[in-house]
């Protein structure tokens, strides 16, 4: 009997010493340090809100006058990564090949402490061409009332009509070229006129390539 109540006796006094020393799922004591951290942070808080940190910046270079695959490149290596680029002519030309075009804008301009995640737009024309002073605006919607086109891009053009308008496009040059892809193709003619009511009439232009003469 005397054997038995020994051994309660030690087993009491092991349930005591680990309730004093609780240990970790790894087997090791937790110290008060550790358990203070775990306490005062909430579970599932991210590290950077639990020691302060923000939105990453860095500085913004200058890339005006820069070929557009170059300035793109640059930007990317600066930490840059949402990039997109617009005809500054107003032609809603396409930016196919960015090597053949340059930069004439960019929005936001150049400096330091820019968000990193900030979409940085270039405007760009042709290497060919010259950059506008101010970037040239997209036709306005047309309404009722024709709107003239004469000198925009034909995809412009289009963008600004109704989207139930009947229209023909055809090349005003004597090679009777297939007008394909109409962001590559400027206004010669129109009809209607500029002014003219439109009433749902059919709408039908004159095209050349962008960098043509009208005949």
């Amino acid at each position: 009997m005397r054997t038995h109540h020994v051994t309660l006796l030690a087993g009491a006094g092991l349930l005591a010493l680990t309730a004093c020393n609780p240990q970790a799922a790894d087997g090791k004591p937790v110290t008060p340090a550790a358990s203070a951290a775990t306490a005062s942070s909430p579970a599932g808080t991210p590290p950077s809100k639990a020691t302060g940190g923000g939105a990453r910046t860095a500085t913004l270079p200058p890339f005006v006058g820069k070929g557009l695959q170059a300035a793109q490149d640059e930007a990317q290596a600066a930490g840059f990564v949402l990039l997109k680029s617009h005809d500054s002519l107003g032609q809603e030309r396409l930016q196919a090949l960015d090597r053949n075009w340059k930069v004439c804008s960019q929005t936001p301009a150049p400096g330091p402490n820019v968000d990193t995640s900030t979409t940085i737009d270039f405007g760009a024309v042709k290497l060919e061409e010259s950059c506008p002073t101010a970037d040239a605006p997209a036709p306005k919607p047309a309404g009722d009332t024709m709107a003239d086109f004469v000198g925009k891009g034909m995809k412009a053009a289009r963008g600004a009509l109704p989207t139930n308008a009947s229209i023909t496009v055809k090349d005003a040059s004597s090679q009777s070229r297939m007008v394909l892809q109409e962001s590559n193709w400027k206004v010669c003619t129109q009809s209607p006129a500029a002014g003219s009511a439109l009433n749902g009439r059919p709408v039908a232009f004159t095209v050349v390539k962008t960098d043509e003469s009208c005949p």
